[in-house]
């Protein structure tokens, strides 16, 4: 790989990183007047074409990637990003697929340091990998599972905004449906993902500068803290929503310039497409076909930022038409960047010669061997572009869902912002011991398998019944059910209890990590109905004691609440004087809190 120089390579990153605080602080101060509530949320305010890009911008995927070292021997880890490889003769266990679509294993000895194991998050990591070891199929599960989940906040979010007009995240909308407690512990998921999702984008930016560019990455981690930082206190929503159009432009740019370099310097040896299998369907990418949809759908409602700029939109069309731009963004980049994991392996780079085996999290920078030092460059920039709109996009969720779940908004908006920055530390911390602490990720996807089903049927007035206990039982007892799963299929209660931690991640070749995602949701369910049982008897009970009417099956009295405005009654009503929304002073509030039990 033509590798930018030493001096080259510090300017690139440190130069891009002051470009981004100008023109953070500059838009920062810009809208240095505004209001509380334009700092946490800019509702109803956004066109189609920024929502895409910034949808386009937000989305961040893991599920492909095992984020964990595959180099391995009967003592341990020997080799970590960045680290030299140890003394100790071992194997690399590497997935593939066989002749016959089934999942193997081959083994070789250790990756070089430069290549050993790379356990970023980012879309340039993930999705080669799995197209390495799922091949054709897997790709365009990949990308088909990452881009058609956002139609679901195309087709809820007009629903819950008309529900809980005063709010911008889900949950305030779960507050007012079913009550303080179910929100706190919705709240402490999105809370619990969004820190995740932080040590994730820092480990992976760390990763792709070392990798290209040679120089230490724990610097480039502190620097993009400080710098997002920064400008995200001064600007909050509005200078993240700036970025994060920056960023869905450079994400274009960058697939841009890969494609057509890539395209015009790799050589593929047509003699390695039909043996290689990766055109045949196999076991993992008929179980990734429901795994991952799962997976991404449940996982993207713990996201505040996607709800943010949901609720920004300025009217349901403009939703439909931005989140489809994005769908459709997603859907070709993603693929793109996905089959750099074929054209490696077709091109006999993946998986390298068995002295120096690449693993396929790293395909797409083995491709990069091929290219220019000017072209790397390029990819270093935009690389870096890419992670800190991302980086800044989660800080500000992170603000907005603490200040609104947590403090009610009551709280002064700095003393959150100095919350985030301490956060800054652990954040740091982790992501740079990432090998270790990742597979969490995988566990946050089967809490909200299990939750969000039977959250989302409070938005149905047929479930007008239903009720915060429901949903905290029901969100629990699939989690419980996981783990009976598990210790039915492996016989073992360890094993079980180990499923449940999805410790062996999604490329096992068996059946246990299909079964952990089909038991999750239909478990979650089947305790949440069994709760309402529950509940229903106990209120029964309760009314005959006290002599009383039973009312738990009534209908909720009907409580009044504002039809979402247009963008042209939006306009209207401000010309006349009127509140449009919410009070922009105290926003995200509901003044109706629902029942939990």
């Amino acid at each position: 790989m033509g590798q930018p120089s030493w001096e080259a390579s510090h300017a690139l990153v440190y130069v891009t990183y002051g470009v981004f605080l100008l023109v953070g602080t500059g838009v920062a101060w810009k809208f240095r007047n505004q209001s509380k509530g334009e700092f946490l949320a800019g509702t109803r305010t956004q066109t189609a074409l920024p929502l895409a890009l910034n949808f386009i911008a937000s989305e961040r995927r893991q599920h492909g990637c095992e984020r964990k070292s595959l180099i391995e021997s009967g003592d341990g880890i020997i080799c970590s990003v960045g680290a030299p490889l140890g003394k100790k003769k071992n194997t690399q266990r590497r997935t593939t697929v066989d002749g016959d679509g089934d999942l193997a294993e081959t083994t070789g000895k250790p990756a070089p340091a430069r290549l050993a194991t790379a356990l970023g998050s980012a879309i340039l990591f993930a999705y080669p990998q799995l197209a390495t070891i799922a091949g054709v199929q897997g790709v365009v599960i990949y990308a088909l599972s990452s881009a058609l989940p956002l139609l679901a906040f195309a087709a809820l979010g007009p629903i819950i905004r008309r529900k809980c007009p005063e709010g911008f995240v889900l949950t305030e909308w779960t507050r007012q449906r079913y009550g303080t407690a179910a929100a706190l512990y919705l709240s402490a998921m999105t809370l619990f993902t969004l820190f995740l999702y932080m040590v994730s984008e820092l480990s992976a930016i760390g990763q792709v500068v070392t990798l290209l560019t040679g120089i230490d990455g724990l610097p480039v981690l502190i620097v993009e803290c400080i710098i997002t930082t920064i400008y995200t206190s001064m600007g909050g929503f509005k200078v993240s929503f700036f970025t994060d159009n920056i960023q869905g432009a450079m994400v274009a740019c960058l697939i841009v310039v890969a494609a057509i370099t890539i395209g015009v310097e790799t050589k593929i040896d047509t003699s390695l497409i039909e043996s290689s299998g990766l055109t045949k369907p196999n076991l993992l990418g008929w179980q990734l076909l429901y795994i991952l949809p799962i997976a991404i759908l449940t996982n993207d409602f713990f996201l505040s930022h996607f709800w943010i700029r949901t609720f920004s939109a300025r009217s349901d069309k403009d939703l439909w038409r931005g989140i489809t731009g994005a769908m459709v963004g997603i859907l070709v980049i993603v693929t793109l960047v996905g089959s750099t994991g074929l054209v490696a392996t077709w091109a006999g780079i993946y998986p390298g010669p068995p002295e120096e085996p690449v693993d396929g999290s790293v395909a797409f920078f083995a491709l990069l061997q091929q290219l220019p030092s000017w072209v790397v460059g390029i990819v270093v920039v935009l690389s870096v572009t890419l992670s800190t709109a991302a980086f800044d996009s989660i800080q500000t969720a992170m603000v907005t869902s603490a200040s609104n779940d947590l403090f009610r908004n009551r709280l002064n908006i700095w003393f959150i912002r100095a919350g985030v920055v301490l956060l800054m530390v652990p954040v740091v911390v982790l992501a740079i011991r990432a090998p270790s602490i990742l597979q969490i990720y995988l566990i946050s996807d089967l809490i909200s398998a299990a939750t969000i089903p039977v959250l989302v049927l409070g938005l149905s007035d047929v479930f007008y019944f239903w009720r915060g206990f429901e949903v905290v039982v029901g969100g629990l007892g699939g989690l419980f059910t996981v783990f009976l799963f598990g210790t039915a299929y492996y016989g073992d209660a360890r094993l079980g209890a180990e499923l449940l931690l999805l410790q062996q991640g999604l490329f096992t070749g068996d059946w246990g990590c299909f079964g952990a995602f089909v038991a999750a949701p239909v478990g979650g369910l089947l305790w949440g109905f069994a709760a309402l049982g529950l509940r229903l008897g106990i209120r029964y009970v309760q009314a005959r004691r006290r002599g009383e009417r039973f009312d738990a099956l009534d209908r909720p009295e009907a409580h009044h609440v504002e039809q979402p405005l247009g963008p042209r009654r939006h306009a209207d009503a401000e010309a006349a004087g009127e509140d449009a929304e919410s009070g922009s002073d105290t926003p995200g509030i509901s003044k109706i809190t629902g029942k939990f039990f």
